[in-house]
Formats: C-alpha cells, sequence, structure tokens
C-alpha cells in the first residue's frame, strides 16, 4: 500500500494543493482537477470541515491530508479516508504514526540536514518548502547533487510552467498550489490540469 501510493505520486510528477477554507469550493476544485486526469493530490486541512472534503474526494482520487503538524490531526486524516498525510514540518511523533498506522508520511523540510535526518529516519517523500523562497529549482539542484538518493519534492509558490525544470533537476514529484486553481473556472482549472499532464508525458 505505502509503496502503491508513493510509486503513484512519482508517476504523476504533479502534485495538486488545494488550500481553502471554504468546503465547497474546496471539493468543486478538486473535482475539477479530478476531471483534467488528476489521479493524487493533497487537501491542506485548515479547519476540522475539511476533514469532510478527504472523505468526499477519496471515492475518486487518491487524498493526502496535509498540513499536519499534531497526532490528533493525523488520526483524524486517517479516519476521513486519507492515504497518506503531509506535514510541513520533520516530526518524530508523526513518522511514529505513520509506522504504526502503515500510513506513508511526506515530511517536510528545508535544510540539506533537515532532508537528510528525514532520510535517516526512512521517510520515502521529503517535502523541500518553502521551495522558491530558498532558491527555486538551483536549491534542489544543489541539495541533490551530494546526495542524489533522497526522494524530494519541492513546494511553496511554484508555477505550473516551471514543473518540467523541478523534474529536471531531480525532483521526484512536484507540489502546486494556487497556480493551479486561483482566480479561474472550473473549466480553466479542468484545463490546466490537462495541459499540464500532457507536457509532463509528453
Amino acid at each position: 500500500m505505502n509503496k502503491n501510493v508513493m510509486d503513484l505520486i512519482e508517476e504523476e510528477k504533479i502534485y495538486p494543493i488545494v488550500r481553502s477554507n471554504d468546503m465547497q469550493k474546496s471539493i468543486d476544485i478538486a473535482h475539477a482537477l479530478i476531471e483534467g486526469g488528476i489521479k493524487v493530490m493533497e487537501i491542506v486541512v485548515e479547519n476540522p470541515s475539511l476533514y469532510e472534503v478527504i472523505d468526499e474526494i477519496s471515492k475518486d482520487a487518491v487524498v493526502c491530508a496535509g498540513g499536519i503538524i499534531t497526532q490528533q490531526q493525523a488520526e483524524q486524516a486517517i479516519e476521513s479516508g486519507a492515504k497518506l498525510f503531509s506535514s510541513p514540518v520533520y516530526k518524530m511523533n508523526l513518522i511514529k504514526i505513520s509506522k504504526n498506522r502503515r500510513m506513508p508520511f511526506i515530511a517536510g523540510a528545508s535544510t540539506p540536514n533537515e532532508a537528510y535526518e528525514a532520510w535517516q529516519a526512512r521517510v520515502s517523500l521529503i517535502k523541500i518548502f518553502p521551495v522558491t523562497a530558498l532558491g527555486g529549482v538551483q536549491y534542489i539542484q544543489d541539495i541533490l547533487r551530494p546526495m542524489p538518493f533522497l526522494n524530494i519534492m519541492p513546494m511553496g509558490h511554484i508555477k505550473l510552467a516551471e514543473v518540467p525544470a523541478y523534474i529536471n533537476a531531480g525532483a521526484k514529484s512536484v507540489g502546486v498550489g494556487r497556480d493551479f486553481y486561483d482566480n479561474l473556472s472550473y473549466n480553466e482549472i479542468t484545463k490546466r490540469a490537462k495541459d499540464i499532464l500532457n507536457t509532463i508525458k509528453a
């Protein structure tokens, strides 16, 4: 199970992140992405109502519960139907929950040292966040040059047009948030999803 979910993320290469306090808006964005061919995405849990979004969307896609910091949030994510959970930080208690519940976990890291520690703890996929502020594509290249064994996924204000460059730099997958849906209609979101998938798999 763990391997299959992580394999899917690496295979798809694009990892949409839906962040909205509005439950219905989150559902609409997620459905538009799914219609565009997206198979896996993250729903950031900014309030408890968004666990219901995960429950709804997990019928049609593999959903990661994002923004998880506490053990209680992780347990709620598991109960809501999420297939994995992610955190903006690297915390041992979340790694323990992941191992105990056999639930894949994406740990957040900002520095090469944090990324290496997460790898030592056998975290399957390491989120480099906020990558744009840290140096973008060049930062990913700099981390991977001495540690090419790291499985990393950059996130943080990445534009869809930048995704191929991150993949070429060695990222296993690339997290994109607002550029997928901000101020866009349902049809426009679906089109963006189709376009990026076509670009990646061309």
